[in-house]
């Protein structure tokens, strides 16, 4: 029996991942960052599976981190081809929540929610993002996991380290592209 959170809550399957036609197990570690949030941002992740590990990242130019967080999630997933068995590691506890407590809710109440110190119902942020990794998460068997960003976790780091220098790329970009006085 494999437990695993997905959709917002435990699940339990006695299938294996062979027998339900998933592969073995990755490992994805996601990060964003942004400069001046908003501003320049960057996101990376390494997925580890059988073996191989895969760093990616990229960037967007006005951005925020929490953007940034949740499009390293989607990138990551998107790097894999067939349904599997993954363990998403984030430091964002954001992007963890959001997946596992609160996107029930804001999609029962139409993608508005309350925010603390306003009144009345806001639009949910993201939503763009959080619909698209939803739908990427109904592809896989997911258990969320925090970690704790800056310490001492290498492919956190890793990540931080990538996410950071895509950000910093934008800002370099423009210097050079800015006319001198």
């Amino acid at each position: 029996m494999m437990l695993c959170s997905s959709r917002g809550g435990l699940c339990a399957t006695a299938r294996s991942p062979a027998a339900s036609g998933m592969i073995e197990q990755a490992i994805l570690t996601t990060d964003g960052a942004c400069i001046r949030n908003p501003g320049p941002g960057g996101w990376a992740y390494v997925l580890r599976y059988q073996g191989h590990v895969t760093n990616l990242s990229g960037t967007e130019s006005d951005t925020t981190n929490n953007r940034m967080e949740l499009r390293a999630v989607i990138e990551g997933l998107r790097g894999l081809k067939e349904p599997c068995v993954v363990v998403v590691r984030t430091d964002s506890q954001y992007v963890k929540n959001g997946m596992m407590k609160w996107i029930r809710t804001w999609k029962s109440n139409g993608w508005v929610h309350r925010e603390k110190g306003k009144a009345g119902w806001h639009p949910v942020k993201n939503r763009d993002l959080w619909e698209e990794l939803e739908r990427l998460q109904g592809m896989h068997q997911i258990t969320w996991k925090w970690v704790k960003g800056h310490a001492d976790d290498a492919d956190n780091k890793r990540c931080h380290l990538l996410a950071n220098a895509e950000a910093r790329t934008i800002i370099t970009a423009a210097k050079r592209e800015s006319p001198k006085r």
